[in-house]
């Protein structure tokens, strides 16, 4: 049975800004499922949605049939409502898997989930970014280069205001001397999350080949492996697909 993938965007960068545009003319969220598309195939029925959709495309119904959420945000963070974040996060510990993207380390979801400032230091230079494979034998590693090159990106730094991982998967390197936490794997309830840094709007870093392979990767280890079930907090029968 396929994997039912929501790519969750923002989608304020695509409508209000030129070069943005011009980079994802799809959307940023339209680049991260057609890349989850091609590598992934018939494993997986990818749906969009924004923040601008009803309920943020994020209604009960729909959650109800997303096995794996991807979350971009960055500019409106603020305008995700409460209730939404508490479906998701319910989701989530319901068996859900969740992939955060980029600044969406300091989205409302991210940060009721891990229960921390998620801060960081940053600056854009432009820089050179190496993601470091540190843990090799990770499914989200699979067929991953040593490091992967991103040629040109906003840089991230520590200290990165998150829990210890559960696994820590990749850490990336800058021209500018900074190291980072960038790929992240956490278990909340019955969800499996991970963050991975890689991916801000003024690069086209959701057209590189590898990075859509760790996204790929990354919705194969977060998939629930039979559905999802209700939150833990719901005494009601797990719904299975």
């Amino acid at each position: 049975m396929a994997i039912k993938v929501t790519v969750w965007g923002e989608n304020r960068h695509e409508r209000h800004e030129e070069d943005v545009r011009r980079r994802y003319p799809e959307g940023m969220h339209g680049a991260i499922a057609a890349g989850l598309a091609e590598h992934l195939g018939a494993r997986v029925r990818v749906r969009t949605a924004v923040l601008d959709d009803p309920e943020h495309g994020l209604s009960d119904k729909e959650l109800a049939e997303t096995d794996v959420l991807t979350w971009w945000g960055h500019s409106a963070h603020e305008e995700v409502a409460d209730e939404v974040v508490e479906r998701v996060r319910r989701r989530v510990l319901g068996g859900m898997g969740l992939l955060v993207l980029h600044s969406g380390h300091y989205s409302k979801v991210f940060r009721s989930l891990m229960g921390t400032t998620c801060t960081l230091n940053w600056r854009d230079a432009g820089e050179r970014e190496l993601v470091w494979t540190v843990a090799p034998g990770h499914p989200i590693a699979e067929g991953v280069p040593r490091p992967i090159v991103v040629p040109e990106h906003e840089t991230y730094g520590e200290p990165f205001g998150v829990p210890e991982p559960d696994e820590l998967v990749f850490i990336s390197s800058f021209e500018g001397g900074e190291a980072f936490r960038s790929g992240c794997c956490y278990r909340r309830g019955l969800g499996r999350i991970f963050y991975f840094s890689p991916g801000d709007q003024k690069y086209p870093v959701y057209h590189h080949p590898d990075v859509r392979r760790v996204l790929a990767n990354a919705v194969l280890w977060a998939a629930p492996p039979a559905g999802v079930g209700e939150p833990l907090d719901n005494a009601h029968t797990p719904v299975r697909w």
